[in-house]
């Protein structure tokens, strides 16, 4: 075998030129599986979830890394990241209820969201969750009535909102102020939060959490988020007496979805966070809380990618300009990966079948969706005819999760590969669950 450099790390390319991941070929992988296909390389999570681990515990030894469930979540991601060791976030009843179906323990879940029904705050309390990340002020009073007519007690975090600006994607920034999540702290309400938590009957206020947004290329940003929540430990601790035991502050390191994106290494990242957290504490004379992340992306987005068959391709005039655009179109798109339709997302890919061969030819992936639906703009791969295999990178966070049924397309399969051996952990859509929910009136009936 000889190996390719990938964007995760390197894959290898086996001596019939196919694309292999987890030590699968992914050319068998579509033959036994069928496309579209979300791949998962097992090894590569369990990697990134230990690095993580280890380059903080190495700097700050009171941790808890929450996996953020949202950027990828099923029953069998449940029990590896339980495996692993790590705690994890949740923010619907949905994945509340996935994580717990896949075994992962209750008293290492947290509950986010920024409106939590009264029906998903009794279910959490219920299932003994470990804490609920307080969002809004109707929150606090839904929850003090779960807690009463239920006599139980919570912990719970105050999420806030610390006004800065990150350098990302409008649509995937949280932590500036004029955002739907949490309590501001400029205005005065995170503080006015945290109050109402230490008071409210069967609410142990543990903390204040933030997340400033999402594939952020730099630490700056964090590094900013740090000292603002420091300043807002030691103003909880003033104005209330109450000490921050958790300091959360969420997660959104960037992936490589191409090869000039450059996020920080695990190491760089965590040598930021505690180096700054730390300085900030001693000068605040605070006691070291825990510090708590929610890593998702940066946890398994590398780790997987999508396999599709090439269908027709067709060569165009390019109006705005001289030359021709060749449209290569799959058998999937904006179903399984709206990204790009929602906020332009960027990929890169390579024909799996001819993964040995030069990448000279610069095409236009389209998906076959009713709506422009074009996956990746001008890439190059190997000269591809119809039913190649297209292998897109980086797809493991935020594909499947996103997944959809337009256009009644099925959502695809997702498998789990490790060492040579590929496992089913969610089978393909049937055309029979298209209509499993479904029913029509009599009197529609001819």
């Amino acid at each position: 075998m000889c190996k390719v450099e990938m964007l995760l790390g390197t894959q290898e390319i086996g001596q019939n030129g196919h694309l292999e991941i987890g030590g699968c070929d992914t050319v068998d992988l579509v033959n036994e599986f069928g496309t579209p296909l979300y791949v998962m390389d097992e090894a590569a999570i369990r990697a990134n979830c230990r690095a993580y681990k280890s380059a903080f515990e190495s700097r700050y030894p009171r941790n808890d890394i929450y996996y953020a469930s949202k950027a990828f979540l099923t029953s069998a991601m449940a029990a590896l990241i339980a495996s692993e060791g790590l705690c994890m976030d949740v923010a619907s009843k949905g994945e509340l209820f996935v994580a717990l179906q896949g075994g992962f323990p209750a008293n290492r879940l947290a509950l986010h969201g920024n409106n939590k029904s009264k029906d998903e705050l009794t279910y959490a309390v219920k299932a003994g969750i470990r804490h609920i990340i307080l969002d809004n002020f109707l929150e606090i009073e839904l929850l003090t009535e779960v807690l009463q007519e239920l006599d139980a007690e919570i912990d719970v975090l105050v999420r806030a909102a610390p006004g800065v600006d990150p350098k990302t994607h409008r649509l995937i920034r949280t932590g500036q102020a004029d955002t739907k999540f949490g309590f501001n702290i400029a205005n005065g309400s995170a503080i006015e939060a945290v109050k109402r938590a230490v008071a409210a009957p069967g609410m142990r206020f543990k903390g204040i959490h933030c997340h400033v947004g999402s594939q952020l290329l730099d630490s700056e940003t964090h590094e900013q988020a740090v000292e603002i929540m420091t300043n807002l430990m030691l103003a909880v601790h003033n104005e209330t007496g109450a000490i921050v035991e958790e300091l959360n502050i969420g997660g959104g390191l960037g992936v490589r979805y191409l090869r000039d994106h450059q996020p920080p290494s695990y190491d760089e990242f965590a040598e930021t966070i505690t180096t700054a957290l730390k300085a900030g504490l001693d000068r605040a004379g605070l006691p070291y809380p825990v510090l708590e992340q929610e890593p998702g992306r940066s946890l398994v987005g590398e780790a997987g990618l999508t396999l599709y068959k090439i269908g027709a391709i067709k060569t165009v005039p390019i109006q705005e300009a001289p030359g021709e655009r060749t449209y290569v179109s799959i058998d999937g798109g904006m179903s399984d990966n709206p990204r790009p339709q929602l906020y332009e997302a960027v990929y890169e890919c390579l024909i799996a079948n001819k993964a040995d061969q030069p990448a000279d030819k610069v095409v236009t992936i389209a998906g076959k969706h009713c709506e422009t639906d074009i996956m990746i703009w001008n890439t190059n791969v190997a000269q591809p005819v119809s039913g190649d295999i297209l292998a897109v990178k980086t797809t493991g966070a935020y594909n499947h999760a996103m997944a959809s049924n337009y256009n009644r397309f099925l959502r695809p399969a997702v498998v789990f590969v490790n060492e040579g051996k590929a496992d089913l952990v969610v089978r393909r859509e049937s055309l029979d669950d298209l209509v499993k929910n479904e029913s029509v009136p009599e009197r529609l009936r001819l």
